[in-house]
């Protein structure tokens, strides 16, 4: 019986490690792509050259990027401690 309450979990954590992996790679992606398209979209068709102006919107873009998986982590962090409650218990019941 443990044997299978063992395969079980680890299923869940390969399952929860491909999430974050793509997750990372999307993240990635998007902080590589997003504040250079921003960057020449919004100087050409926006700033009409201003490349001052572009570069402070791609690093606008970069920085929403940033903030939007550092919330997204926050909250499935979240998700990760309300799903096993009985961790905290055990940690006052150790000491």
């Amino acid at each position: 019986m443990s044997e299978q309450t063992v395969v079980g979990v680890t299923s869940k954590n390969a399952a929860a490690t491909g999430r974050v992996l793509v997750k990372l790679v999307v993240f990635s992606l998007s902080l590589g792509i997003l504040p250079l398209t921003s960057y020449y979209a919004s100087q050409k068709y926006i700033w009409n050259g201003n490349s001052t102006f572009a570069a402070i919107t791609a690093v606008v873009a970069a920085n929403i990027v940033l903030v939007a998986y550092i919330i997204t982590s926050l909250l499935e962090d979240r998700q990760v401690s309300s799903k096993s409650p009985g961790n905290k218990d055990e940690s006052k019941k150790n000491k």
